[in-house]
């Protein structure tokens, strides 16, 4: 999985020796649901969702669960997905094509879904529910960001038209989040619930992907090994964690949360093979110090290496030529902070009800602990396609001074610890273009096209 996402008409997908988390909660008793997006390959039912851990058996009949799309993005109205000169619907529950959900708003969709599966679950069995949202995620290029016109009117202090649209898809997001916990909250679950709200990267600032995030004042956007694409915002909020209402400082990886999940769920995360992730659940809740010491962020000669060793951070090469290497604002931080906001929501009102909402001068030492502040030292220029450079990410998060020249023999040491992860990587699975995969062949709907045996031949008419 390298080098690139997988496109619509790719013959590939997450390998199947792969077990993912839905599948690990499942062993453990677990009723698995998907509601929003896949893209981890949909050419052959095998690699579909409901096939690698979203179904369970209940009394010898099989239920499957997910509302979604397959492919990497979406139109937020009419679900169709557009890439590499062409374009089909992309909008299922399980297998069958949603039609009726056409002219719906994505968020709205997925939030619904999501309430209906907490509403009918049985409280008597453990629930995996993963809601993975389109927003803010760019759409087609024709408007790559959508919203309601009635959100987007309640920003129009945002001068700039992307920014204000972007807003108003973020608001919608925040809304389905609170509409969540308020489900939650009324099934009489939320007591016993972990809630894990995170990125899988950073935003795309500036126009990248034609779209309007901000990473300030982080440095490079979406896509990037800088701080700016590789640094996830995010929430883990749980009655079950020890240590609440704090900024956790512990080093994370993505792929850690597998077992640390897993580790929360009542498993065994220690008896789990070959897997990079480290259990971490404890060091979360309790606010111990991390395992974790190191993140290799990639090894690629097309688009760069980076790696993470304590408080240093090497970049050897970077990707877009270059292109993508600066700082991205707004900064977002003009005006006031309306606290009143947070505390008159509906996430708020339940968490007060529960005894778990922090006191305003507590959420204001949350907001200032969160903000990343830059070195004000004068900046010590990097130009990694030249040379690697080093930074202290402790100190100058925003990646500002370059410490190579001063570091030489820190610089070799991680130079040698990304040889050695080299020595390991295996060739990366991408596929050209699969013709038989193209929408047009199938009603103008992206489908699992390796399933059916036409050795590429069509019958074209003019």
């Amino acid at each position: 999985m390298q080098h690139g996402v997988i496109y619509g008409m790719e013959p590939r997908g997450l390998p199947l020796s792969e077990t993912i988390l839905p599948q690990h909660l499942q062993r453990l008793g677990y009723r698995t649901h998907l509601v929003g997006k896949w893209h981890l390959g949909h050419y052959k039912k095998e690699y579909l969702p409901l096939n690698r851990g979203w179904w369970w058996w209940t009394f010898a009949c099989r239920f499957e669960s997910h509302t979604g799309f397959w492919t990497g993005r979406i139109d937020m109205y009419d679900h169709t997905s557009m890439e590499h000169n062409t374009w089909g619907t992309d909008f299922r529950r399980g297998m069958q094509v949603a039609h009726d959900l056409f002219g719906k708003y994505a968020t709205d969709v997925f939030t619904d879904e999501a309430i209906k599966v907490i509403t009918a679950h049985n409280k008597s069995e453990p629930l995996f529910l993963m809601v993975t949202h389109s927003a803010v995620h760019s759409g087609n290029p024709n408007e790559f960001i959508r919203a309601p016109d009635s959100e987007i009117d309640k920003f129009k202090h945002i001068e700039n038209y992307q920014r204000r649209k972007f807003a108003a898809v973020l608001s919608k997001l925040d809304q389905s989040v609170g509409k969540v916990v308020e489900s939650l909250h009324g099934a009489g679950m939320l007591q016993d619930t972990i809630i894990l709200f995170t990125t899988d990267n950073g935003g795309p600032a500036a126009g990248f992907n034609d779209n309007a995030a901000s990473n300030y004042p982080l440095r490079g956007v979406k896509a990037t090994l800088w701080e700016g694409g590789v640094r996830g915002a995010g929430l883990l909020w749980s009655p079950l964690l020890q240590a609440r209402a704090r900024v956790a400082s512990q080093l994370v990886h993505i792929v850690d949360w597998l077992p640390s999940l897993i580790s929360a769920a009542g498993g065994d995360a220690s008896l789990l093979q070959n897997i990079d992730g480290l259990d971490l659940w404890n060091e979360l809740s309790k606010d111990q110090p991390s395992k974790r010491t190191s993140v290799l962020h990639n090894i690629d000669d097309k688009e760069g290496s980076a790696i993470t060793m304590d408080n240093w951070k090497l970049h050897k090469g970077t990707s877009y030529k270059g292109a993508w290497d600066s700082w991205y604002g707004p900064a977002g931080r003009n005006g006031s902070y309306d606290l009143d906001a947070v505390y008159q929501g509906k996430v708020a009102a339940i968490l007060s009800k529960m005894g778990l909402m922090p006191t305003r001068e507590k959420a204001g030492l949350l907001r200032k602990a969160a903000t990343l502040q830059c070195s004000s030292d004068p900046e010590v220029v990097c130009r990694p396609l030249e040379y690697p450079c080093l930074f202290d990410i402790r100190t100058d998060p925003c990646e500002r001074i370059n410490l190579a020249s001063k570091n030489p023999q820190i610089v070799q040491r991680l130079l040698e610890e990304l040889r050695i992860f080299n020595q390991s990587v295996v060739p990366p699975n991408n596929m050209p273009d699969d013709t038989r995969g193209d929408p047009k062949f199938w009603g103008r709907v992206f489908t699992n096209f390796g399933d059916y045996e036409n050795n590429g031949s069509y019958l074209q008419c003019s």
